[in-house]
């Protein structure tokens, strides 16, 4: 191919990435955006194997068959509760893959020795062997293969920063004397990163570990191509880098974290022990879909909130067919969305999305809120750290200072939930015990199923 084709080719496929990207920011145009990314990286794919001019493809096309059916086999079979997991265990794949990349040019006696290629093998190889195994972490909590709380490392901080240090100390011997002693060091070093970057983070904060590791994945797959010369891999991984980063600054807002101490894995720290029998003591009032059901008949703004639990029953068509009986009876109807809520960010807008819920109920929390005090029912399901109110009222909390959907504000709140264990966090829901809450214990699919029939049967 000339090479004018090729930069032409190149240029096409980052616009295609740029417009990809813009359009996900939205759930109306996020199909047109994933098409539009998927398309501008085939086109990247395949000039890429024209311009380097590769001499045998039978191991691109093994590789292209075998990785396509498992991801074809993963698209088909991965409920979307284990979205999170799965979105995970891939940002480990793409920090992995610049890896090898690094290290198979290392390994390549015909590789050249330049400067730029050296610090950017390193650079690689810190970067991807630190998203690898912090992302199968993430997967083992969010997997629940490991515990999902905090686990803690010994002088975490301090260990983190003097990893760090090494890694980049090792970055530079071997920049200065290209050996594969300082190469193997480093590999190991990242790794023991990795891993205590992210097993002190608890599985309320899993969203902006993942949003993290989505953006050091980029700035990893970034430098790989430095070192191969690939333009468009620069441009896609820096934009999925920035991306990420973006991302993770606007989840650090939503939980109220500082992004210094998520880059250190300083993460939900600290605060006084908090005796749930305390909270609940007797003040919990357990209701029936019968009794919600008829405060439903008289309600005239009802505003839903889905959570985790509303994910792991699999309710969102059952959510959706409840909110489509209520408008029949001329209802107000809305949901109200917590950045954080679920286990990755836009995890509740995928669900719903998945139901077919209109774009425009799909309320973010900054708007929802004033709603609140206007709200005649909040119906909460598996929603328990974002509505919690701890975080308003209890500067010993962990959670202390997050902001959170102010559902308490409503007349009346419905949670919908098995049991009163804790949330993600932990910590008991004084929501639970306030006087305006009734709880709809049970299995949140079937609880709302049982609602709605009991809604029809009052028609």
């Amino acid at each position: 191919m000339s090479p004018n084709l090729i930069y032409i080719s190149y240029l096409v496929a980052a616009v295609l990435f740029i417009l990809g990207i813009k359009n996900l920011t939205k759930p109306r145009t996020a199909v047109l955006g994933n098409r539009l990314s998927s398309i501008g990286m085939l086109i990247a794919v395949v000039v890429t194997l024209f311009d380097q001019q590769i001499l045998s493809y039978q191991w691109i096309i093994a590789g292209l068959i075998s990785g396509g059916a498992i991801g074809l086999f993963m698209a088909r079979t991965v409920q979307m509760t284990s979205m999170p997991q799965m979105v995970a265990i891939l940002n480990g794949f793409g920090g992995g893959a610049s890896l090898f990349v690094a290290l198979a040019n290392v390994w390549d006696p015909a590789a050249g020795g330049e400067m730029v290629a050296l610090i950017s093998i390193g650079i690689t190889i810190l970067i991807g062997a630190v998203t690898l195994s912090g992302s199968f972490v993430a997967f083992a909590k969010l997997q629940e293969l490991i515990s999902g709380q905090s686990i803690a490392v010994p002088g975490n901080t301090l260990l983190n920063g003097l990893l760090l240090l090494v890694g980049l100390g090792l970055v530079g011997l071997y920049v200065a004397d290209p050996s594969l002693t300082w190469i193997y060091a480093l590999v190991a070093v990242a790794i023991i990163l990795g891993l205590v970057l992210v097993l002190p983070i608890g599985g309320a904060d899993m969203p902006v570990v993942i949003a993290l590791l989505n953006s050091y994945s980029g700035i990893a797959a970034a430098t790989a191509g430095f070192i191969s010369g690939n333009t468009v891999l620069i441009i896609s991984g820096s934009l999925v880098g920035a991306s990420g980063l973006i991302l993770t600054q606007i989840m650090c807002k939503a939980m109220n974290r500082s992004l210094p101490n998520v880059l250190f894995g300083v993460m939900a720290e600290g605060g006084e022990t908090i005796d749930a029998d305390e909270v609940y003591a007797g003040k919990v009032t357990s209701s029936s879909p019968d009794e919600v059901g008829m405060m439903l008949e008289t309600a005239e703004r009802v505003v839903i909130v889905p959570g985790y639990g509303l994910a792991m029953a699999q309710a969102q068509h059952a959510v959706r067919e409840l909110a489509s009986v209520l408008e029949e009876r001329g209802v107000d109807v809305k949901y109200a969305i917590h950045p954080v809520a679920g286990r990755m960010p836009g995890h509740m807008n995928v669900l719903l999305a998945e139901a077919e819920v209109p774009y425009e109920q799909l309320i973010e929390m900054d708007e929802i809120n004033p709603q609140f005090e206007q709200t005649d029912v909040a119906i909460v399901i598996g929603a328990n750290d974002v509505t919690n109110p701890m975080a308003r009222e209890d500067k010993g909390s962990p959670i202390y200072g997050m902001p959170i959907l102010n559902v308490d504000k409503a007349r009346t709140v419905v949670v919908v939930k098995r049991s009163l264990s804790p949330g993600f966090a932990g910590l008991p829901n004084p929501l639970f015990a306030k006087d305006n809450t009734l709880m709809l214990f049970g299995d949140g699919k079937k609880a709302i199923v049982d609602l709605t029939a009991s809604l029809k049967e009052a028609a």
